[in-house]
């Protein structure tokens, strides 16, 4: 197992002026055994930054160094790393086990041991009744399987997971996500995994790296970038329902946005420009602190557990969510919205930055 530090990492494709930065100098440190989940939407740069630690990308500045050495001019072979890839890459005209099995024979293991790293893997992965099989006669989730059983047979320091479960339908992605989660416990090996499925890295991430437009946004465990989200992209991108978000002008204890008056039920940290955000399952519509704002509700899902209700407070959209077992405003009415005041987060409205 290795510890895992990006430090300033920069990559720009093409020189001069006309240079496209991808990249805008991340650092991280990664622990030993740590699993930490790269996490945004397309093009935010997370499977680039992925493929430099994996030396499939050549960094432009800055450095990442594994299990304490600098690997920045090391071939991906010699990183002591192992990759499992959206599309399985398996070879379909080998069975399961020459699969798993195939990386190590280049490697010149001896066969007594390729067998037992096989059968080990198998096991952990239930894959034993399908050793001899041909790729062609495995469902999606255990050809993706066999993906991690050829990683784990090589016993390297680190994993790399560059969206593995993006092919699999929602029931398989959330029985490979139990599989995964129990695999690291078992095997304990640092891991990256990227993903753009906010699901997958709430669930899977000890840490998770929120990322956008090639900058790193947060770097925190699950709760704490969901709970106080360091940005406003952060709060709108974490969370189903994402956040609420209301831009407009705080004067103590009053908010002004869109031409409406909100008293609050304590004054903002600051006057002047904010964006005030509050989670959908933190408003609702009983009695709360300080008088409720008057909302437009437009449609309602009803989701068995819960219920979504979608409302206009004057040209915003505003969610919220409350428990299916109770009572929800009709379509088309007014109703009186309350938030309670620890669950009001403020930002500033310039740079997105949290400001409380």
């Amino acid at each position: 197992m290795a510890a895992i530090s990006i430090r300033n990492i920069v990559k720009r494709y093409g020189t001069g002026p006309k240079a496209n930065q991808v990249i805008h100098g991340v650092d991280a440190e990664i622990a030993d055994g740590e699993f930490v989940v790269i996490v945004g939407p397309s093009g935010c740069g997370k499977s680039t930054l992925l493929r430099m630690v994996a030396g499939l990308e050549e960094i432009s500045s800055g450095e990442i160094s594994i299990g304490g050495r600098v690997v920045n001019d090391v071939e991906p072979a010699q990183r002591d790393i192992a990759m499992v890839f959206q599309n399985y890459a398996l070879y379909p005209h080998m069975s399961v086990f020459e699969n798993m099995a195939y990386g190590l024979k280049i490697q010149k293991v001896p066969p007594a041991e390729i067998v037992a790293r096989v059968d080990k893997a198998a096991k952990i992965l239930e894959l034993q009744p399908f050793l001899k099989r041909k790729p062609r006669e495995l469902s999606g989730g255990q050809r993706q399987r066999v993906a991690m059983g050829r990683a784990i047979v090589r016993q390297p320091a680190v994993f790399l997971f560059d969206e593995p479960l993006s092919n699999l339908d929602a029931k398989l992605r959330a029985q490979t996500r139990l599989e995964i989660q129990k695999l690291h416990r078992e095997l304990g090996i640092t891991s990256l995994f990227v993903t753009h499925d906010q699901v997958e890295a709430m669930t899977l991430a000890q840490r998770m790296i929120v990322m956008n437009a090639g900058r790193m946004e947060q770097f925190g465990t699950p709760e704490e970038v969901y709970a106080r989200p360091a940005t406003t992209f952060v709060a709108g991108f974490i969370g189903a329902p994402p956040m609420n978000l209301l831009k407009g002008t705080a004067d103590g204890s009053r908010f002004t946005t869109e031409g409406q008056i909100l008293q609050l039920p304590r004054p903002a940290p600051r006057n002047g420009p904010l964006v005030m955000g509050l989670r959908p399952e933190h408003a609702n519509f009983s009695e709360g602190d300080g008088p409720g704002w008057a909302l437009k509700v437009e449609v309602v899902e009803t989701l068995g557990a819960e219920r979504l209700v979608y409302c206009r407070l004057g040209h915003d959209l505003f969610t919220v969510r409350i428990e299916g077992t109770l009572p929800a405003p009709k379509a088309g009415t007014s109703a009186d919205l309350h938030a309670l005041a620890e669950h009001l987060h403020w930002f500033d409205a310039e740079s997105g930055h949290r400001v409380a």
